[in-house]
């Protein structure tokens, strides 16, 4: 559980980016505009999905099992204590990284494959002007 923890912080403070703490939506740009350059798409998101299943898959086996995803929803949750969630997309980006969300063949488990093939529909829950991108002002009340 421990390396799941340190290992998560270390995922989530990989990047130092120019947006400002408490701009709409930095928290997320921070950790996931690989390039800085103000919005997240498609290829970012997925890479870092893949990066994340990979942090928390503990046996490698492709598979994030109940209690390899119940580390996962730990950590998310530790990640967030203390933060106000975004106005309009913070309930759907949390819906976007849940079990349930993911496990598209409902077996209790997340593949890989399964996990990284949620990232356009993750994105489009974030998405809030539809414009294929993720940017801070998907963070904001319309």
């Amino acid at each position: 559980m421990k390396k799941i923890i340190l290992t998560l912080t270390a995922t989530l403070a990989l990047t130092t980016s120019a947006f400002a703490q408490g701009a709409p939506g930095w928290g997320f740009l921070n950790n996931w505009d690989f390039n800085e350059d103000g919005q997240v798409t498609l290829e970012e998101a997925t890479e870092r999905r893949g990066d994340i299943f990979l942090t928390f898959d503990d046996n490698e086996d492709g598979i994030l099992n109940a209690d390899e995803y119940a580390g996962f929803d730990n950590a998310r949750a530790i990640d967030q204590e203390g933060k106000t969630p975004p106005i309009n997309t913070g309930r759907q980006g949390a819906t976007g990284m849940t079990l349930e969300f993911n496990d598209i063949d409902g077996d209790g488990q997340i593949s890989r494959e399964e996990f990284i093939s949620r990232t356009a529909a993750w994105i489009a829950l974030l998405d809030s002007n539809a414009d294929g991108v993720v940017t801070s002002a998907d963070f904001v009340r319309p």
